[in-house]
């Protein structure tokens, strides 16, 4: 196995169970469904035959609901198409009526009123901007910077603009209750600016007696400027560097994407590097030299997951793509496990400190025991999270009787869970752990393995002893 974990977003390249046995063969541990593209009833069928892949393979695989999250939009425009050159100007209506390429309106109905003198509007995922150069009465003068074609819906963004605007939108709410319905595991936030709008959802989420993770997508100025308590009100992390490179400076994003991936690792939170990871093998067979790069410079950053977007949705080949991602984290992490230097530790405080402290000490022990895997039960998912930011060199083998926490355990690096009922004692765990282990080929009879847990086995918050056991036939 690797311990990196693998997120493929769900479309009509992988529509079929085939397809996607084959990519929960090559690693695939979480999928994607991208409520920005496609009705719910398109996503219902998506769901179905995911369902049916799923239930053919004992791999525990899990689904995240992507939110929409607000997106402004440029008016339809009249005729389709056309250019916009550097130098010229441009006019920005209220309200969302039909406009030509000079002059047209938005879906934002305060944009007149939020953007101001010296604003930059990006258009088209920043392929033209523009410059606010002055108002006239309640419409908005803007020169062009960049050039290009612009049509009709396209998107805007407004890096410089503080934006009245909620996270959660009337269709997010709407995608929300069918993700409660049909029992997701994670849920990705869009936009998020503040923590406040992590415990919305988080709130939301918990009255409707679900048990859904919340996953902050990191794509505007506000959210790094509030990036501290935003990871903290998060249950995971998404580095967003589509949008995060129209927002931000281009030469910004990379550093930015270390920024967040140690903060998350520091804190003790599984985090997600996104977008364009294999963009070229939507078309072409074989990804670029860069690209694989970038995968592996993500991996060597302790990235938990990479995601394929476009790539498994929309692309030509979606099993290859998987493919292709599960060598190179196989090649970076077999560089990595070579490499002697201190462990990453995650800083926490409060009920959790003895858990993270717990886990950096199993660590060590691996190390000097030359153990082959440490087994946890981990009843909620924390203490294998932890252990998983421990950066073990091991695999980590974590048990719950709870399915919807080991589902949420696939995205934790390093971490295979697996759902088993309750043992009564640790003797029990224990012969529960040779039988599995010995079934799976992850260790031989004799092999010495790192045994985690606290009592009793089920109780959240537990974690205290560690013993080492040596494998029985």
């Amino acid at each position: 196995m690797i311990k990196t974990k693998i997120i493929a977003t769900l479309g009509p390249s992988c529509a079929e169970a085939g397809i996607l046995d084959a990519m929960i063969d090559n690693g695939v541990d979480v999928f994607r469904l991208n409520f920005s593209h496609g009705t719910l009833d398109e996503h219902d069928k998506l769901l179905e035959t995911l369902n049916v892949a799923r239930s053919r393979h004992h791999q525990m695989t899990a689904v995240l609901g992507d939110l929409c999250g607000p997106k402004i939009r440029t008016s339809r425009i009249e005729p389709e198409g056309q250019m916009l050159y550097t130098g010229d100007k441009v006019t920005i209506v209220p309200g969302n009526q039909v406009g030509t390429v000079h002059r047209f309106g938005t879906n934002y109905e305060h944009f007149n009123q939020d953007v101001e003198i010296g604003h930059r509007v990006f258009l088209d995922d920043g392929q033209i901007t523009l410059n606010v150069v002055g108002r006239d009465g309640e419409d908005i003068v803007c020169q062009v910077v960049d050039g290009g074609t612009l049509s009709s819906r396209k998107g805007i963004n407004l890096p410089d603009t503080r934006i009245r605007i909620p996270s959660i939108t009337e269709f997010d709410w709407g995608c929300i209750d069918w993700a409660i319905k049909r029992n997701l595991d994670f849920l990705a936030l869009s936009f998020v600016r503040s923590p406040d709008e992590i415990n919305q959802l988080k709130d939301y989420i918990r009255k409707a007696g679900a048990d859904i993770k919340v996953v902050a997508k990191i794509e505007t100025p506000q959210a790094l400027a509030h990036l501290e308590p935003i990871v903290n009100a998060s249950d995971a992390v998404l580095v967003a560097r589509g949008d995060l490179g129209v927002e931000m400076d281009l030469a910004e994003v990379p550093l930015i994407q270390k920024r967040i991936t140690k903060m998350c690792r520091d804190f003790g939170k599984p985090v997600i590097v996104a977008t364009q990871m294999l963009q070229s093998m939507i078309q072409s067979p074989t990804a670029t030299r860069a690209e694989v790069s970038d995968v592996a410079n993500a991996i060597m950053d302790y990235t938990d997951a990479v995601m394929l977007s476009g790539e498994t949705a929309i692309g030509k080949y979606p099993v290859k793509a998987a493919q292709t991602i599960e060598r190179i984290a196989r090649v970076t992490e077999a560089y990595l496990d070579k490499q002697f230097g201190a462990h990453p530790r995650s800083t926490t405080t409060g009920e959790l400190a003895l858990t993270a402290a717990v886990a950096r000490s199993v660590g060590q022990l691996v190390e000097d025991i030359d153990a082959k895997l440490v087994a946890v039960w981990s009843q909620s998912g924390s203490s294998a999270r932890f252990l998983s930011k421990a950066r073990i060199d091991v695999p980590i083998l974590a048990l719950s009787s709870d399915e919807r926490s080991c589902r949420q355990m696939c995205l934790h690096y390093g971490v295979i869970p697996c759902c088993r009922p309750i043992p009564e004692d640790i003797r029990q765990f224990t012969c529960l752990l040779d039988k599995l282990i010995i079934e799976n080929k992850w260790a031989q009879a004799g092999d010495r393995i790192v045994l985690v847990a606290g009592r009793p086995l089920s109780a959240p918050g537990t974690t205290n002893s560690i013993n080492v056991h040596n494998i029985n036939a």
